[in-house]
């Protein structure tokens, strides 16, 4: 049966949702979804309550770093997406430096509530985060997924998503500089800012 979700990009009206979603441990490790914005020695001095008023502070502030997944009213996923300039860690990465020169917006995280893993969430996520990038008039949507070898990568390590959802939601590999690691595309239709 599928379950019948919605999609909301993170406002300031959702911090308490994104908050209650990521837990006390802020999703993984304390991470608040900031490993990707910064130097690495800026996420570990920050981890955990620094991490976490750097992400409130940019929601409050207006900024929207992705969407969040709802099922029966209660937030269950969350993707991380904006513009590929957004993420200084994408900057330094030889795996993940960019295919062209064209402008895209870049899907560096996901975080799915347990409970709901392995439940078909991801590729309806991707969709929901394609339509919010061309709503933001985004033309090329991007990923970085791991493409697992073997089915038994714990869920920790499945935060960049996985191959499959990316192929599910109609993403195309364009480059691969690792064998587990494919940069896979979806060309979308910008929309009009309203």
């Amino acid at each position: 049966m599928t379950l019948k979700l919605t999609f909301e990009p993170v406002t300031p009206d959702r911090w308490d949702d994104f908050e209650e979603l990521f837990g006390e441990r802020g999703a993984c490790a304390g991470c608040w979804c900031m490993w990707w914005r910064g130097t690495r020695k800026e996420y570990e001095k920050n981890q955990g309550t620094g991490n976490k008023q750097r992400m409130k502070k940019l929601i409050l502030g207006g900024e929207i770093p992705g969407i969040l997944a709802y099922h029966d009213g209660n937030p269950i996923g969350w993707c991380a997406i904006q513009p590929r300039e957004t993420y200084a860690a994408l900057a330094r990465s030889r795996i993940m430096a960019p295919v062209d020169d064209k402008p895209v917006w870049s899907v560096t995280c996901f975080f799915i509530r347990r409970d709901y893993r392995r439940r078909g969430v991801s590729p309806r996520m991707l969709e929901a985060a394609a339509r919010h990038a061309a709503s933001q008039g985004a033309r090329i949507v991007e990923g970085y997924p791991i493409d697992p070898r073997n089915d038994e990568e714990p869920d920790a390590f499945m935060y960049h998503g996985i191959a499959s959802a990316f192929r599910s939601a109609k993403f195309k590999e364009a480059a691969r500089r690792s064998p587990t690691r494919p940069i896979m595309r979806r060309v979308v239709r910008p929309r009009k800012k309203r």
